[in-house]
Parts: structure tokens; C-alpha cells; sequence
């Protein structure tokens, strides 16, 4: 005995050509690279970065250099001042406070880039220490460059 199955409705039969199909299109997707708008908004980003922190890594070396010039005349005007307690007078060059050990190499401008570039403020003579030939000695010592600080002022002012 025969009985006819009933038939599925087209729609819902398994149809296994457009599945595989279906597949094959999934998987042309998955190659592996970026397309040209992906990689134009990168390097987009990156661009905008770098334009942003330029700048301040520019005025981070500046600042840097400016605080390393304020500490070297710290410490010299304090080794002036230390030299004169102790001796009882001015010393008559960085030079001498290199002689005397106060100091173990004159410090490089960091703005000039030289340790000659150093300018000497001398002490007003008396008559005294004419009379007696005395040298004038040093009572300040000022950088000699006369760039624009990032505060407005010259650095041959500090």
C-alpha cells in the first residue's frame, strides 16, 4: 500500500543551493586587510595627535632648559655669597671659585650652550681697595644670552 506524503510548501523546503551560496558570500567578507576609509581616518588621527603635542613637547624642552639656568644661578650666587663668609671678600672669577673647590667646573649656560658665556657682575671699588691695589671681585653672575624668555623677560635679566 502507497500513501503520498504531502508535499512542503516551496518556501519552506530546504534548499540546499542557496544556502551554500549563502555561505560562500559570509566568507568573502572575512579577507583580512583594511579598506582605503579605514586607513585615511587613521592616519587622520594620528596627524591630529601629532599636531596637538608638538607644540608642546617644543615648549617642554624650553621650560626644562629655563629651569636648569635658574638652578645653575641659584647655586652660584649661593657659592658667591659662601666664598665671601668665608674669605671675607668676593672671588675675583668663576674661575677662582673652580680653584678654591667651591665648585668642580664652571656650569654650562643651557641657553648659550657654553660655560664662557657667564656675565660677571663686579663689586663697586672703594677707595680703600684702590688705594690698597685690591681686585674688584664678582658679587653676581647673570646668563649671556639675550633671548626672550617664555615669561616675556631676556635671560641675561635673571
Amino acid at each position: 500500500m502507497f500513501t503520498p506524503r504531502a508535499k512542503p510548501l516551496p518556501l519552506t523546503e530546504q534548499n540546499i543551493k542557496i544556502g551554500s551560496e549563502m555561505k560562500e558570500r559570509l566568507f568573502m567578507h572575512n579577507k583580512k586587510g583594511f579598506t582605503l576609509i579605514e586607513l585615511i581616518i587613521v592616519f587622520t588621527l594620528i596627524g591630529i595627535l601629532v599636531g596637538l603635542g608638538l607644540p608642546q613637547y617644543k615648549y617642554a624642552t624650553r621650560r626644562a632648559r629655563e629651569a636648569v639656568l635658574k638652578e645653575n644661578l641659584f647655586q652660584m650666587r649661593k657659592l658667591i655669597d659662601q666664598y665671601f663668609m668665608d674669605k671675607g671678600k668676593y672671588p675675583v672669577s668663576l674661575q677662582a671659585l673652580v680653584d678654591e673647590n667651591y665648585l668642580r667646573s664652571i656650569p654650562i649656560d643651557p641657553m648659550t650652550k657654553s660655560s664662557e658665556t657667564w656675565v660677571e657682575t663686579r663689586e663697586i671699588p672703594t677707595e680703600e681697595s684702590l688705594l690698597l691695589g685690591l681686585e674688584v671681585g664678582i658679587v653676581d653672575v647673570r646668563s649671556g644670552s639675550e633671548v626672550k624668555a617664555l615669561d616675556g623677560s631676556t635671560y641675561n635679566t635673571w
